[in-house]
């Protein structure tokens, strides 16, 4: 059994297709995996279909039901505002300790691989004292930092970096997903970062079809599965 944690420098990153592409690949691996999105702001039941348990549920190849939605997303809300305003919006706080407690049931019963998909970035909350760092530290499993190749992402980058390792926690990849504008080469921003960090760094190219990025996912797989 293996766990990971898959954590973002922000939002709309890119951490639900870095989730859907290893569940992808190891699938095609015939490898046992499962996937958790405790916490999602934006949902709208409408669409569910095209949400982020919506496309990981695709990627396991499981219909999207009420109840796989409330299996892999169990806390959803419709406001698409960071987790502890979303819950607000709803007269609602989220339980820290009820996520925390869901995560480690998850992970002691599972057979294979469980990657479990923060919400947001790392650092935003999720009520008034936790944060999704908070939920990394008490789970305490290797983490998948998902990154922007947009300018700025460098500094967003290392800010991340540096508050992981300041809870000693470990990040076993950094995850450069391209954010499409092409406003910085995405090989000048590794080379900046692997000044300054010495975890190991991927790139995925921007797709349109995820199987596109088939050979990308197995190579991170390769390195820290």
């Amino acid at each position: 059994m293996s766990a990971y944690f898959i954590t973002a420098t922000g939002t709309d990153i890119g951490k639900t297709f870095v989730t859907a592409g290893l569940i992808r690949h190891l699938k095609n691996a015939d490898e046992k995996v499962s996937a958790l999105k405790p916490i999602l702001s934006g949902f709208d039941m409408a669409t569910a279909a095209l949400s982020d348990p919506g496309i990981i549920l695709s990627a396991l190849e499981e219909p999207v039901t009420d109840e796989a939605l409330d299996r892999i997303s169990p806390w959803r809300f419709v406001a698409p505002l960071s987790p502890d305003m979303a819950a607000a919006y709803e007269g609602k706080v989220l339980d820290f300790d009820a996520i925390v407690a869901l995560c480690k049931q998850r992970i002691s019963k599972t057979d294979g691989t469980l990657l479990i998909e923060g919400v947001g970035g790392v650092m935003v909350p999720l009520d008034a004292r936790h944060t999704v760092m908070d939920w990394m530290a008490a789970l305490d499993i290797p983490i998948i930092l998902v990154a922007g190749s947009y300018l700025g992402t460098i500094s967003h980058t290392l800010t991340a970096l540096n508050t992981i390792a300041h809870r000693k926690l470990t990040v076993k990849a950094l995850v450069i997903n391209d954010s499409g504008d092409g406003a910085v080469p995405i090989p000048d921003t590794v080379e900046t970062l692997r000044r300054f960090t010495s975890v190991p760094i991927f790139t995925i190219p921007r797709v349109k079809r995820p199987f596109e990025a088939r050979e990308d996912f197995a190579t991170l797989w390769r390195a820290i599965g």
